[in-house]
């Protein structure tokens, strides 16, 4: 595909679903099947975990503006680096933590892989801990808590998975 039209899909996934609330642009831009290959605890899978991520975010912080700082393009792969600002004045459900009021910054990116025109595969890395820091929360226990429950959560998977023969 050709790099500059990947490089438009991100942007516009950027600034229209996680920018602007408009989650209908995931239909044209995400595989129903989007491998996510660090989801959040309770993120369900495929497109649907996708915009429900995006959707917990813009309660959090319904103010949120993103900026592409870098978008870079193979044909194959997208990558993209972000920067968003944002308040929080609406509950943070990820967390289990009530708006703060706070102003926050944060950066983040994304490598997607495109299959048939949409993006399939997706890795992502967001700064959360600073984000925490910037609200006052304190990022180890919040952290440690969520680790907690990823790492109970792969430890019921792997117990229920068959042994090898």
């Amino acid at each position: 595909m050709d790099p500059d039209v990947l490089k438009a899909m991100y942007r516009r996934w950027l600034h229209e679903e996680w920018g602007a609330g408009d989650y209908a642009v995931a239909e044209e831009l995400i595989a129903e099947d989007l491998v996510d290959h660090n989801p959040l605890p309770g993120q369900p899978p495929g497109r649907a975990g996708e915009v429900w991520t995006a959707q917990m975010i813009r309660r959090a912080f319904p103010d949120a503006a993103f900026r592409a700082d870098v978008v870079i393009s193979d044909g194959e792969y997208v990558i993209g680096r972000w920067t968003m600002t944002a308040t929080n004045t609406g509950p943070f459900d990820l967390f289990s933590l009530p708006p703060t009021g706070r102003p926050v910054t944060m950066t983040g990116q994304e490598i997607f892989r495109v299959r048939d025109g949409r993006f399939a595969e997706v890795w992502h890395q967001e700064d959360v801990g600073g984000m925490l820091t910037a609200l006052g929360l304190e990022p180890p226990q919040v952290l440690m808590r969520l680790a907690a429950r990823r790492s109970a959560r792969q430890y019921r998977r792997q117990k229920a998975r068959p042994a090898p023969a």
